[in-house]
């Protein structure tokens, strides 16, 4: 610990901190379907930017999200190895993960890929927490996680080689060009690692191999902006089954994007976005597989006045799952339509935000979810925000029809209350503490009386966070406390894999043009399966750029810089003391 303290005040050099400056405008689409700055969101949302993304040299998703307060990951070991997310407390399939504006959650598991998605290929995340059904349907009880991918700010090229622990090695390539409202880019990931002993019976290594491409391409034509954006992720990912066996499996991710956007004047806009999803396994050592395709249809018109903005909706999508295993399976097709009105409605210091969906279901029928939210600016410095929900979650295919599968199975509802009061200082401090729970009813489990799913649980979910930022010239950090409670109120028996208390720590120094970072995150104990306690424990990463010139950088980071040993999911080991090196060259 003091070597550590040590570390941290080496880090900050907080007497050295240059007077700070003024806070820019930054613009998000995610909380409300369409742009507004962040300090007018009527719900938290947290951003992960592109100077974060490169400084942490994290190699997938589910790395970067590990450090954002009220964000518990769970991982079933090493690169490419299931993870899950837990988002303030809700289950794993509980949160909505976009890519490009594209739902990624598979129509058979819940949970999106999340250890498919490569860093390199994203520009910045929004994190929205808190239930967001009334605007995008399905799975958004917990919050939404939107991935949004790079574009070029002007024409460049960049490509980098690296390597580090378990025979880790990446090579990517990116080219991007801008033209008033015209752009192009493309980029080129390959990583590949030979891991680690994953399980902690079995001492036999598994990797993992990932492909990805990201392109993208926006025109002006006839008066209207044309915007296709693709992502893919192929590879190979080792594992071993309940037997301890050496299993590989090959996946592929996809989603595709068509966007039209219009205006008609100065008060009306218009998007609609056509896209497809595709999230398959086929396992190498049988003929078990699992296919996902949705095939999606968002149109969204908006009317903006002097204190409303309204938007309204049609959503329709065709989904169709696939599945065998263990010679058992099943092949499904699912329609979902929905309808959808939003207001946005601002004078003064008040600022309010109304949503309703109504989702028709082929299978479960109608569901109609909303939210009703409200800020008031107490003063320049103060605001206090209080928000109300009711969303859902439908059952899968794997829910209905998999093994132990119920065809009448119900939505799992859910009722959030969350109240926030934020402060925003002139030296670029902020602070805020936020309240929030969260009843979730018809709770999907397995019936051990009829062996098969059922809707027999409940969640009940109450927390609070606290987070503190500073930023200046030269420095920045963010500090989260997490204090919450996930039961199900009919036994009293926590929820499984989500620690009661967390502290996130972020800090980042600017020493001229390099960067050092350190990111820490430390979680009380858990319950794992069979009621099995996990010890909590703290995890501490050190990042580094090195600008080496103008057009050359060197990044670094060691992972696990106290090698402790750690479970996130019972039996499974987590990456030990480590490190890796990546070498940029950037053209612009």
């Amino acid at each position: 610990m003091k070597n550590t303290l040590s570390l941290l005040l080496l880090l900050t050099g907080i007497s050295s901190l240059s007077a700070a400056s003024e806070p820019t405008d930054i613009i998000i689409v995610t909380a409300t379907r369409t742009e507004i700055a962040l300090q007018d969101a009527s719900v938290p949302v947290e951003i992960i930017s592109r100077d974060e993304i490169e400084l942490s040299m994290a190699n997938d998703l589910g790395e970067l999200l590990r450090f954002e307060a009220g964000i518990d990951i769970g991982r079933n070991g090493g690169p490419g190895q299931a993870t899950s997310i837990f988002l303030r407390g809700t289950e794993s399939n509980h949160t909505l993960v976009l890519v490009d504006g594209v739902r990624i959650n598979p129509g058979t598991i819940g949970g999106a890929a999340i250890q498919n998605i490569v860093p390199e290929m994203i520009e910045r995340v929004e994190i929205v927490k808190g239930a967001r059904s009334a605007l995008y349907g399905t799975d958004a009880i917990g919050g939404v996680i939107h991935v949004i991918t790079r574009r070029s700010q002007k024409s460049f090229a960049t490509a980098s080689i690296g390597g580090g622990s378990f025979n880790t090695r990446s090579q990517k390539v990116s080219v991007g060009t801008k033209q008033g409202e015209s752009e192009f880019g493309v980029s080129v990931n390959h990583n590949k690692t030979n891991g680690f002993p994953i399980q902690t019976m079995s001492d036999v290594t598994r990797g993992h191999h990932n492909k990805t491409i990201n392109l993208y391409g926006t025109m002006n034509l006839g008066g209207s902006l044309f915007s296709l954006s693709h992502w893919s992720a192929n590879g190979v990912t080792e594992y071993l089954d309940f037997f301890l066996s050496p299993l590989d499996h090959e996946f592929e991710n996809r989603s595709t994007s068509l966007e039209i956007g219009s205006s008609f004047g100065k008060q009306i806009e218009s998007r609609i976005a056509i896209s497809q999803m595709v999230d398959d396994i086929k396992q190498n050592q049988s003929t078990d597989f699992v296919e996902s395709t949705r095939l999606s249809l968002d149109w969204q018109l908006s009317w903006s006045g002097d204190q409303h903005k309204v938007t309204g909706g049609l959503y329709v999508v065709d989904e169709e799952a696939s599945a065998i295993s263990f010679g058992s399976g099943f092949h499904e097709k699912t329609s979902t339509h929905a309808v959808f009105l939003q207001d946005q409605w601002s004078v003064g210091r008040h600022r309010a935000f109304f949503a309703t969906r109504v989702t028709e279901h082929e299978t479960f029928g109608n569901a109609t979810t909303w939210n009703a939210e409200y800020a008031l600016k107490l003063s320049e410095k103060w605001v206090l925000r209080t928000g109300f929900a009711r969303a859902f979650r439908a059952p899968d295919a794997t829910d209905r029809f998999g093994w132990g599968g119920n065809p009448n199975l119900n939505p799992e509802l859910s009722n959030e209350t969350q109240l926030s009061i934020s402060y925003n200082g002139d030296s670029r401090h902020s602070l805020s503490l936020q309240l929030y729970k969260n009843d979730i009813s018809d709770l999907i489990e397995f019936n051990m009386a009829t062996f098969e799913l059922a809707n027999i649980a409940k969640a009940k979910i109450r927390g609070a966070e606290l987070n503190w930022n500073y930023e200046s010239s030269d420095f920045s950090v963010r500090g989260s406390i997490v204090k919450q409670a996930a039961d199900n109120p009919l036994d009293n028996v926590r929820l499984l894999r989500r620690p009661e208390d967390s502290i996130t720590l972020s800090i980042i120094k600017n020493i001229g043009q390099h960067r050092l970072g350190l990111s820490l995150v430390a979680n009380g104990d858990r319950k794992d399966f069979g009621q099995v306690n996990l010890p909590g424990y703290a995890l501490v990463n050190l990042t580094g750029q090195l600008a080496i010139t103008d057009k050359w950088r060197l990044n670094g980071r060691i992972e696990n810089l106290l090698d402790r040993e750690y479970e996130t999911a019972f039996g499974y080991r987590m990456q030990e003391l480590s490190g890796f090196a990546e070498l940029n060259y950037t053209w612009q």
